[in-house]
This record gives structure tokens, C-alpha cells and sequence, in this order.
């Protein structure tokens, strides 16, 4: 019984730290959202880039799409 008191504890107080730990996160401020937008942007653009050199890699063998 004492082992099991042990373990049941032990999973309330590790269950307790991540409540606190969850609660405690930080809200995003307007600059961290522009900074996500920028990264979504940047990753858009280089798959673009990306397409783009496939499709010339494609014409210069001559595979036309």
C-alpha cells in the first residue's frame, strides 16, 4: 500500500506542476505575431523559388509540363 500511496502522489504533484506551468505561459505581444507572419511569408516565397527552379531545371531538359 505504501508504494502505491508513493506513486499516487507522485502523479498529483507532477500533475500540479504542469497546471502551473501552463498557466504561467506568456501571451504573444504584437511583434511576435508579425514575426510568425514573416516566417509564414518567407517560407511561402521559398517554395516558390523552389517550384520555379524545378520548372527551369524541367525546360532546360526539355520536359514540359
Amino acid at each position: 500500500m505504501m508504494r502505491f500511496e508513493k506513486i499516487v502522489s507522485g502523479i498529483v504533484i507532477v500533475s500540479a506542476l504542469l497546471v502551473a506551468l501552463s498557466a504561467c505561459q506568456k501571451q504573444e505581444g504584437p511583434a511576435e505575431r508579425a514575426g510568425k507572419e514573416v516566417d509564414k511569408a518567407t517560407e511561402k516565397v521559398g517554395q516558390q523559388i523552389e517550384k520555379a527552379g524545378q520548372n527551369i531545371q524541367d525546360a532546360a531538359k526539355g520536359d514540359k509540363k
